[in-house]
């Protein structure tokens, strides 16, 4: 049983048993989810963004993430859900009076406390580290902790003092069970959206459909005296101009019955003018045409040649005579 050497193995070296399952560092992973950014895993620095779900990002990674839209670019499923600016909102965070950041241990000889941190609660002091549960407002960005939310409960932010619901309440980095509720709220929000748009759309169009059947209305009755005669000798100018030469006699005395009824509400002498005038034109569109009408055809004397410009030889065209 012994080796070159005369080393004995024991039975852990020989017997392999089951691998033991990884475990996560709790500390490295609250660290990784608070203190770096869910998309480009850069240190968070301002301006600070989240999302609907309560992720953490750089706002300058968000921007990049947004704007490469080339066919190689990695998907993220972090960042899946963040179509454009108006999914995240900036964060408005309290800064930590005692924070140094990197300036503390520029040498490496200092002893680094992992549990400090950059932001802190504006009213109870706790660290946003991860330690606490921290949220922030969708109407404003502000952000708390839950304990101050639980121990103050206002419908009123506590630092800019904008108005809130229970559902612009987010949590940041939750848990699972909590990161599936605030999606069902998203959901929920972006079809309110919707729908409040479908109906600004559908009000806008109603306006404006109300609007031209007031103005059709209310045109007739806003016309001045002399917009309604024109109108008149109009209708009755194209009546004249459709009847045949057979029918001259019904158009005037049609003429005749539409001068009576507008004798009644005009003067008599302004009506017998619109008549005399409707008459004439009948008269001369139905009698002979004019020489600048006659002109515009082939048979007309200024369209035939002379003898000087006709050809020798002689074609069977429409312009010889």
């Amino acid at each position: 049983m012994g080796c070159d050497g005369g080393t004995i193995p024991k039975r852990h070296e020989l017997v392999k048993g089951p691998k033991k399952v990884e475990q996560v560092d709790k500390n490295a992973a609250l660290a990784a989810r608070w203190n770096y950014c869910a998309i480009s895993q850069r240190p968070l620095r301002k301006p600070i963004v989240a999302c609907e779900l309560g992720r953490l990002y750089n706002k300058d990674a968000v921007i990049e993430y947004l704007l490469d839209t080339s066919p190689e670019k990695c998907i993220i499923e972090t960042a899946m859900h963040v179509k454009n600016l108006k999914d995240v909102k900036q964060l408005n965070l309290t800064d930590n009076p005692t924070w140094m950041g990197d300036k503390a241990n520029t040498k490496g000889d200092k002893y680094e406390d992992l549990q400090r941190a950059a932001f802190i609660c504006p009213v109870v002091g706790l660290e946003m580290n991860g330690r606490q549960k921290f949220c922030y407002l969708h109407a404003c960005g502000c952000v708390f902790s839950e304990r101050a939310m639980k121990e103050i409960k206002t419908e009123v932010c506590h630092k800019c003092g904008e108005s809130f619901n229970e559902d612009d309440v987010i949590v940041l980095n939750g848990s699972k069970e909590e990161m599936a509720d605030l999606q069902r709220k998203m959901e929920e929000r972006k079809l309110k959206a919707k729908l409040l748009k479908k109906a600004r759309k559908s009000k806008t169009t109603e306006t404006v459909v109300k609007s031209a059947l007031t103005e059709e209305i209310s045109g007739p009755s806003s016309q001045k005296p002399k917009e309604k005669k024109a109108t008149i000798g109009k209708m009755l100018n194209g009546y004249s101009s459709s009847t045949s030469t057979g029918g001259i006699s019904s158009s005037k005395v049609k003429l005749q019955h539409v001068s009576k009824s507008s004798s009644t509400s005009t003067p008599s002498g302004k009506a017998s003018k619109l008549a005399t005038g409707i008459t004439k034109r009948s008269h001369t569109e139905t009698g002979e045409k004019s020489e600048a009408y006659k002109s515009i055809f082939t048979s007309h004397s200024s369209a035939k040649r002379a003898r000087e410009e006709k050809p020798n030889w002689i074609t069977h065209t429409a312009y010889y005579y």
